[in-house]
């Protein structure tokens, strides 16, 4: 049932992306970046996490997920390191997730050839 969950609570964000993208006019770049915001303020008023934990990777992966993960560290590491921690905060929170799509891309990059256009 967890997967049932997941699937359909991220399918449901990315049905939101393609709305926007199809009756508006926003550029998907703006629309990406409107869900990072969406999910830092979901997350900074502590909204997100019961959604997060009832869609689990459907909420959680998502870039809306990636916004909360940003409030999330910045929450924590200004409790632990006062006004510091605003600027460390998020990029603690989201090196690992930030690493592996570093690593994944080179990988591919090793692995795929480029063609000309």
């Amino acid at each position: 049932m967890q997967f049932l969950w997941a699937f359909l609570c991220g399918g449901f964000i990315c049905v939101v992306g393609q709305i926007l993208i199809d009756k508006t006019r926003l550029t998907p770049a703006k629309i990406l970046v409107g869900f990072v915001v969406a999910g830092v303020i979901l997350g900074a008023f502590r909204v997100y996490e019961p959604f997060r934990d009832f869609a689990g990777a459907g909420a959680s992966v998502p870039l809306t997920g990636f916004g909360a993960l940003l409030a999330d560290g910045t929450r924590e590491a200004v409790d632990e390191k006062g006004l510091l921690g605003a600027l460390t905060g998020p990029l603690c929170a989201g090196a690992g997730g930030i690493t592996a799509a570093m690593l994944s891309g080179l990988v591919v990059s090793f692995l795929g050839k480029p063609k000309s256009k």
